[in-house]
């Protein structure tokens, strides 16, 4: 009986807290970082392990999968900029995906942080699953990887837009391709409050940024040392 009570619990925060973000619009009324807090501070307050919602859990990360599929219908009525952007959107992702790496560890590397913390840094921009995976082939730590991109993420959907904002960019295009190659799903969700065309850009950016991750991880693990 808890594990229903616990999705609708869920349901309940992102629902209110995306009616108060589209009443009124503000980058820090974040509505998944928001609603995760209601639900960690009503397990907390009710003095229940998070292993007893490990079960809701279950239940609605299973629906990612269609979820992430889902994304490829606003691509779909929006293949035109596909054809138009080609090659500036792999390029844009592909740079920014090694620009991520390089930043991230060489910062890392210049604090003089272990090796495995390192490698668990450099793919924190793209989604758990390559991330587990590329921290593990370059003896990086896989739970500190999801840490650093689930950090990421909260990040980027709470300061991404405004940074975007802040430095001129307005352009739908470039801002969903930023959002989503930087800061993942959590980008692509900010980038879909925004608008489609937005969260098209960063559910391709998404994927693309995943694969790019990747092909460059050797050739900055070898620039790094």
């Amino acid at each position: 009986m808890t594990t229903p009570l616990l999705v609708a619990l869920t349901l309940a925060a992102y629902v209110l807290l995306r009616k108060l973000y589209l009443r009124r619009p503000h980058p820090l009324l974040n509505v998944v970082v928001l609603s995760s807090a209601v639900v960690a501070a009503v397990l907390m307050g009710l003095n229940m392990p998070y292993a007893d919602y490990i079960p809701a859990r279950d239940i609605m990360t299973f629906l990612l999968g269609p979820a992430t599929v889902g994304l490829a219908v606003p691509l779909y009525r929006h293949r035109g900029l596909l054809r138009l952007y080609a090659l500036p959107i792999l390029a844009s992702v592909g740079l920014g995906a090694l620009t991520a790496m390089l930043t991230a560890g060489g910062i890392a590397r210049l604090a003089g942080l272990p090796r495995e913390v390192v490698m668990s840094i450099l793919p924190k921009g793209v989604s758990i699953p390559f991330a587990v995976e590329i921290a593990r082939m370059y003896d990086g730590v896989p739970p500190l990887a999801t840490a650093f991109v689930v950090a990421t993420g909260t990040l980027g959907s709470l300061m991404g837009a405004v940074f975007l904002s802040r430095v001129g960019i307005r352009n739908p295009v470039a801002r969903g391709l930023a959002l989503g190659t930087v800061s993942h799903a959590q980008g692509t969700a900010a980038a879909l409050e925004e608008g489609e065309e937005q969260g098209s850009m960063a559910g391709l950016a998404l994927i693309l940024a995943g694969v790019f991750t990747a092909v460059f991880a050797p050739l900055a693990v070898w620039i790094l040392g």
